[in-house]
């Protein structure tokens, strides 16, 4: 019997992924839903490909777009996510929650009801919702797998391990495209050296958060919450190559360290088929593990890792207030409008704040107080920023 698969966020470099994964595989599958923002014709393609009933599109000119084809009479095509209950008649098999964003939060929540696993790949809903994520997950018995490459290690290292046997994980960062420029220089960089990732290709708002190593700390939220482990033991180290994801050190003494090639298909892939698959991956690079070259993190370089002292160790609304400032400062960055350099400055004036840091106390309640949060900041931050 086929498996039946859902993609949230299918035209972006994860769904394009997990989609040439399973091309490869077709007879096994039954895609039953894509889902994209504005990449119609890219949703199109991949629709008439799989011969897939059910389209998301949710901005309004891209929708349009797409009805008005004459060869999507024979799709049913929606503007939103709030029509899982006529799309899914039974639950399908697997979910991939890849909708980049804050705006991944509710139907990456929504859709947990109708499939038996659902991978996320979306950060900004397991650092914002984790708790709600969580308790959706227990009520509909749903499985989940990380997908970010460092998370999918821990989370398979851990595997049929006791937590409290845990003493340290190390989540690697590559320190992106300045790891190797003087400070002083960081000013007059453009959007162009910033987004030219050395080891990955990405979009420029995930390029921009990796050369800011915001991301990383946001992945130490993400651990923090997924495998439930207070922050002292969690670190960023710099490992340039991006070929180790993740070191785990035991206090029995042990210390596991993952390994596998600087690409995303082997966490979507094992997400997919369950880490027992046997895949034909690169033989194992001696030559970089000769040389792993392992770094501190430099704060006067990253400043943004200093965001990780300022966290509670409770779930919050602080947490959102701090993606929503962030996604602004990169908006704001990508349309020219403040130096690379403002991103960690301002940020780090801006979540000192007592009108933000009393949200530390705040647990959030449902989705709409995030969304609300989140809306609040973005359409608040010229007004801060003056102040």
């Amino acid at each position: 019997m086929k498996k039946k698969i859902a993609i949230l966020g299918s035209t972006g470099s994860i769904g394009k992924t997990l989609i040439n994964i399973i091309k490869q595989d077709i007879k096994n599958f039954e895609v039953v839903l894509l889902s994209a923002h504005e990449n119609y014709r890219e949703l199109f393609k991949q629709a008439k490909f799989f011969k897939v009933k059910n389209l998301i599109i949710t901005n309004k000119k891209s929708y349009n777009k797409l009805k008005k084809n004459k060869f999507s009479k024979n799709m049913n095509i929606y503007n939103d996510f709030n029509n899982f209950k006529k799309i899914f008649k039974n639950k399908i098999d697997y979910t991939m929650s890849s909708i980049s964003g804050i705006q991944g939060l509710k139907p990456t929540i929504e859709i947990i009801k109708y499939t038996k696993k659902i991978a996320i790949a979306n950060k900004e809903a397991i650092i914002c919702g984790w708790d709600l994520i969580e308790k959706r997950l227990d009520k509909h018995k749903t499985d989940f797998i990380p997908v970010d490459s460092e998370h999918f290690s821990i989370w398979y290292a851990l595997q049929g391990i006791e937590k409290n046997l845990i003493e340290k994980i190390y989540l690697t960062a590559s320190g992106g495209p300045f790891l190797e420029k003087p400070l002083k220089k960081l000013k007059k960089v453009n959007i162009k050296q910033v987004t030219n990732h050395p080891n990955w290709k990405m979009g420029k708002k995930i390029s921009t958060d990796s050369a800011t190593m915001i991301n990383k700390v946001f992945e130490v939220i993400e651990a923090k919450k997924i495998f439930k482990i207070s922050y002292d033991k969690l670190e960023i180290i710099i490992h340039p190559k991006s070929y180790v994801h993740a070191i785990i050190k035991f206090k029995n003494g042990l210390t596991k360290i993952i390994v596998h090639d600087t690409n995303m298909r082997i966490p979507i892939l094992n997400s997919l088929y369950s880490p027992k698959k046997i895949i034909n991956s690169k033989k194992l690079d001696f030559k970089t593990l000769n040389d792993l070259d392992f770094r501190d993190v430099n704060p006067k370089k990253f400043p943004l890792v200093k965001v990780l002292k300022m966290l509670p160790n409770n779930t919050s609304l602080f947490e959102t207030i701090l993606v929503s400032i962030n996604d602004k400062f990169v908006e704001l960055f990508l349309r020219n409008e403040i130096k690379f350099t403002d991103i960690s400055q301002k940020m780090n004036k801006m979540l000192n704040l007592y009108s933000f840091k009393k949200y530390k106390k705040i647990k959030p309640k449902n989705i709409e107080e995030i969304i609300e949060m989140n809306t609040k900041i973005k359409n608040n931050i010229g007004y801060l920023l003056k102040k």
